[in-house]
């Protein structure tokens, strides 16, 4: 193979890698978006908190929160204590506590 096919091999990788790392993104706005609707809205959320792998979400009213629909968007668990959930999301808790600061 000639020098220029492997540079345009290359290219055409990097176009569809940046394809999938963008839609990727959009999704998990997505799904971010679909989260806070299911704590009952922007307006229910009262505080936040980062543990590791877990968010933590003080709300106004816990009633306004869809646990099983929480579970449904891909949470590994979900625990109700007083008015606050603990949510498992794994590696994308991080994104998920900026993406609901960005929100406020």
């Amino acid at each position: 193979m000639q020098l220029y096919q492997y540079i345009i091999i290359i290219i055409i990788f990097l176009i569809i890698a940046f394809a999938i790392v963008k839609s990727n993104r959009k999704d998990l706005t997505l799904e971010f978006n679909k989260l806070v609707s299911l704590l009952g809205g922007k307006d229910n959320i009262l505080e936040t908190e980062l543990e590791l792998s877990r968010f933590k979400v003080t709300l106004k009213d816990i009633t306004k929160a869809d646990k099983d629909g929480i579970i449904k968007l891909g949470a590994q668990g979900v625990v109700e204590i007083d008015d606050q959930l603990k949510i498992i999301f794994g590696s994308n808790a991080k994104q998920l506590k900026k993406y609901i600061r960005e929100l406020r």
